[in-house]
């Protein structure tokens, strides 16, 4: 029940009071402790899943976990870049659609799953996980890598608006398919 991959999907839900706590620390050491912070959770989420498949140890409890962490930590990160205002005008927009979807996302899954439905992950959603996480991960960089001479918010802003357009777009496909098993 408790191998290696379901501890890195905990580790990922453990260390987020340390994220978001690092947003009310001293800039840009705080964007620094967030970046890194944010970067290895990623880290831990392509490999809990990577380990589980190579060691045929994939888990309810693993399966029921994944999710959760990641949007847990997605949530947790648009929230405080909004918060902080390193997000803010036009761009919460497309924060708001990637929380809308994540959430729409997740309803439908737990729905679905009480019907015996699976619906399994496009490579398109893979996608825009990827560019999301890039873009959030930029974002939480925002004070701190300005000082290596990278335009984080830039990066991470376009991104945003990369992530939430493939988010709308992915979330429909899900909708459709879902709304198949609820007539």
């Amino acid at each position: 029940m408790w191998n290696l991959p379901n501890i890195l999907t905990l580790s990922r839900i453990f260390v987020i009071p340390l994220l978001v706590a690092s947003f009310f620390m001293d800039q840009p050491l705080g964007s620094h402790i967030a970046f890194v912070t944010f970067t290895l959770a990623g880290i831990t989420d392509f490999f809990d899943g990577y380990l589980a498949r190579a060691t045929q140890s994939v888990s309810k409890i693993g399966q029921f976990l994944d999710p959760i962490a990641d949007k847990l930590m997605v949530g947790a990160v648009i929230i405080m870049v909004v918060h902080i205002g390193w997000v803010d005008g036009i761009h919460v927009v497309a924060a708001v659609i990637i929380m809308c979807r994540e959430l729409l996302v997740s309803g439908l899954r737990e729905f679905l799953a009480g019907a015996q439905v699976s619906v399994p992950v496009t490579v398109l959603a893979k996608w825009k996980t990827t560019v999301q996480m890039v873009a959030l991960g930029a974002l939480v960089w925002t004070e701190g890598a300005p000082e290596l001479g990278i335009p984080a918010q830039e990066i991470g802003l376009g991104l945003l608006w990369v992530a939430a357009v493939l988010t709308l777009y992915t979330g429909i496909d899900y909708l459709r398919a879902g709304l198949k098993h609820m007539v």
